[in-house]
This record gives structure tokens, sequence and C-alpha cells, in this order.
């Protein structure tokens, strides 16, 4: 809850806005399951109004924070002036009994328009690539009373099939190719995923650069990882009006999510 509400509040500071102005509330989240969700839990603290529009995504593992996106655009763009206010947050320390400091959160501010504004760049569209095949290759299970993450070791392996399963129709669709793209916004689940990613994606050491540092940094926190990402492009990548991004994330399921974006 704490960790939440300070990533949701200092958004809102940094878009200049209050929280009443939120006219949907997205929460993601794996680690933090509880009924009432925890969109609910944080309407009080955080001064949402009480007719605010709620959405609780669940269970969609380190790849969650993109199809929050998603139902975030699909919002500002049914309501055209509406804000749209998403949160992914992890409690990853509810897996983990030695080290408890890959807990985070990051929260995004949405609204319809034809250019972005600030720094960060517009959100053109998505694709996701299912591989139901791999169904319990990644996730978290009860063990014991406890709750477990199931990693399999092939991870590393099927990243490449299911991200560019999701990438090549996403670029067709808008007449563009990866070399159109000057900013990866890759979410580092490992550095033997970004290996083989990068590889077979034929990126260079310059375009995983700030996945790298998030990793380093960070951790890997599950879903805010890639906005954190998005944060450290933005902040030192020096984009310019005009470039293209691509936002991609692996998920359970297993599921292969991706975001283009334009500064």
């Amino acid at each position: 809850m704490k960790t939440g509400c300070k990533a949701a509040r200092a958004c809102l500071a940094a878009g200049g806005l209050s929280p009443r102005d939120v006219d949907l509330f997205v929460v993601c989240t794996s680690t933090g399951y509880a009924c009432p969700d925890i969109g609910s839990r944080l309407i009080g603290p955080l001064g949402l109004r009480p007719d605010v529009q709620r959405a609780s995504m669940v269970g969609l593992g380190c790849a969650g924070a993109i199809p929050s996106l998603q139902r975030a655009c699909d919002f500002a763009e049914a309501h055209p002036g509406g804000i749209a206010l998403v949160l992914a947050v992890e409690i990853c320390s509810a897996c983990y009994y030695v080290d408890d400091t890959l807990d985070g959160a990051a929260a995004v501010l949405l609204t319809s328009g034809s250019k972005p504004k600030g720094p960060y760049p517009a959100i053109v569209d998505f694709a996701s690539f299912l591989d139901p095949e791999h169904l319990d290759l990644v996730g978290l299970e009860h063990r014991n009373g406890k709750l477990r993450i199931v990693l399999g070791a092939e991870v590393p392996e099927v990243a490449f099939s299911l991200i560019q399963g999701a990438l090549t129709p996403l670029l067709e669709r808008h007449g563009l190719s990866q070399s159109d793209i000057r900013f990866w916004v890759t979410h580092p689940g490992g550095s033997k995923v970004l290996l083989n990613l990068g590889r077979q994606l034929g990126l260079t050491d310059s375009a995983l650069h700030s996945a790298r540092t998030v990793l380093r940094n960070y951790g890997n926190m599950s879903s805010p990882t890639v906005l954190f990402v998005l944060d450290e492009v933005t902040r030192h990548g020096e984009p310019r009006p005009g470039d293209w991004g691509a936002m991609t994330a692996l998920g359970p399921g297993m599921a292969g999510e991706v975001a283009l974006l334009q500064w």
C-alpha cells in the first residue's frame, strides 16, 4: 500500500494533477492479490473521487504493465479528455525469503491527444503474442503456505519468438522496420534474457544500455520494471520529436507484449 501510494502521488505531482482529476485507476500486480482489490484499497489514501472507474490487472507478471497501459489507452480514446492513472506495484519480497530489496512501483498518467506533452512519448499501438504450450513456464504458485516463483530455464530461449511474434505485425501495421526503432524499452527479465533477445533481434549494446542500467540498479521488480526503463530512456537517451520506440516485455502465459511509442 505504501509503495503504491508513493509512486501514484509522485506521478500526479509530476503531472501537476490532483487525485480528483483521475477518471480511471488501473492497478497492475501479481504479488498483491487482495479482495477488496488493491485499487479499491488505495482510493481513500490517494484521495481519488468516489466515482472513479477501476480496472484490476492481476496475474500478468513481468509483462503486466503493457496490457495495463493498453486498458488505459482504450479508455482515453473512448473518453476524450479523460485521465487514466496506471499503477504497477509488486511486493516481490513476498516470494523471496532472504532478499527484501526487489519491491517496486511505477505510475503513469495517460490522456488523449495528438501529441505528447512533456518529455514522455505517445503510445501509438499495441500487440500481443501468446504461446499456451509454455503456460507453466513462468508464474507463481503456493507451496507450503508460501508464494513461490516458477521460472523455467527455457525462458531465455523462448523470449525471442514471443517478442518477435508481437513485434513483426505491429511494425508492419505502421509501415515500419526494426531499423526505424531508435529506442528499445525492454523489460530486463534477466541478463540471459537480455543477451539472447539482443543477439536475436540484432540489437547493439547501446540499445540495451537502459535496460541493463535498471537491472543493475533495481533488479527485476516484475511489472514496474519496464516503466523504470522507459524513465531511464526518456531522461538519459535524449529522444527527439518523431523518434520511434518499442516497449517489450515477456510474461507468464507465455506472452510477448509490445507497445509502439513515438516522441
